[in-house]
């Protein structure tokens, strides 16, 4: 479970999400999101955004209340609170164990107050 947490807090990283081949280490090739905003992200998508100079050092994201279980050998689900400049959303994330690694398949953030 900690490879699973290691791996979402690195991709919360500033500095790892402006590195699409940093980013790419973490993603599943099937990766899939469905943001806070409803909108579906794939592994492009999230590429073409993140490579695009949108991520800002200053964006560091609090996290707090992770938690995680694993739901089958090699599979980890894990739940926590992000606040990234009062933008604050519960997130959820599914990692799988590949032969390359932790790589996360699917992530979902829902806003909150």
């Amino acid at each position: 479970m900690q490879a699973a947490v290691d791996g979402e807090m690195r991709l919360l990283d500033p500095e790892v999400r402006a590195s699409p081949a940093r980013v790419l280490e973490l993603l599943d090739p099937d990766f899939t999101e469905i943001g806070a905003s409803g909108r579906r992200w794939d592994v492009e998508s999230i590429l073409t955004v993140t490579s695009g100079g949108s991520v800002s050092p200053e964006s560091r994201v609090k996290v707090s209340e992770m938690s995680g279980v694993v739901l089958a050998p090699g599979v980890v689900h894990l739940t926590y609170f992000a606040d990234n400049q009062g933008r604050r959303a519960w997130r959820n994330s599914l990692w799988r164990l590949t032969e390359t690694g932790w790589r996360m398949y699917f992530h979902q953030a829902t806003l909150t107050r």
